[in-house]
């Protein structure tokens, strides 16, 4: 009886050196794989001029995005000052600059349309 036991735990770790050989098999297999993928994507990227869309598409949004709040910004602060230009050489404040603040926006708000290509240049 003692021997059917000694047998069987012989056969046990017969089969799990096996197992651990062909797991170290793939692990090695699976090592290797992803190696190569690793190092086709680093030649991609290394490549001049291969920059990958989706992150160039968020640049030039954000560079459309900040173009287009500069022209309004610049449309009121240009608007405003000249308000108070008026205003200071006229005496009539506030009334000036309300009003050229107010047109300052308007052109701001023109000029971000007209950019952003949503009203056409034509009449």
């Amino acid at each position: 009886m003692a021997e059917d036991k000694s047998d069987n735990a012989g056969g046990n770790r017969d089969q799990s050196s096996s197992d651990e050989a062909a797991l170290s098999a793939r692990l090695g297999s699976l090592d290797h794989r992803l190696s190569e993928i690793r190092d086709t994507r680093k030649i991609k990227t290394d490549q001049p001029g291969t920059e990958s869309g989706d992150r160039a598409a968020r640049a030039s949004a954000m560079a459309l995005g900040f173009r287009l709040s500069s022209e309004l910004v610049a449309g009121v602060a240009v608007g405003a000052g000249i308000g108070w230009g008026f205003d200071w050489l006229l005496s009539t404040s506030p009334f000036g600059f309300i009003v050229f603040l107010l047109l300052g926006f308007v052109a701001g708000v023109v000029n971000v349309v007209r950019y952003a290509g949503v009203a056409s240049g034509k009449r």
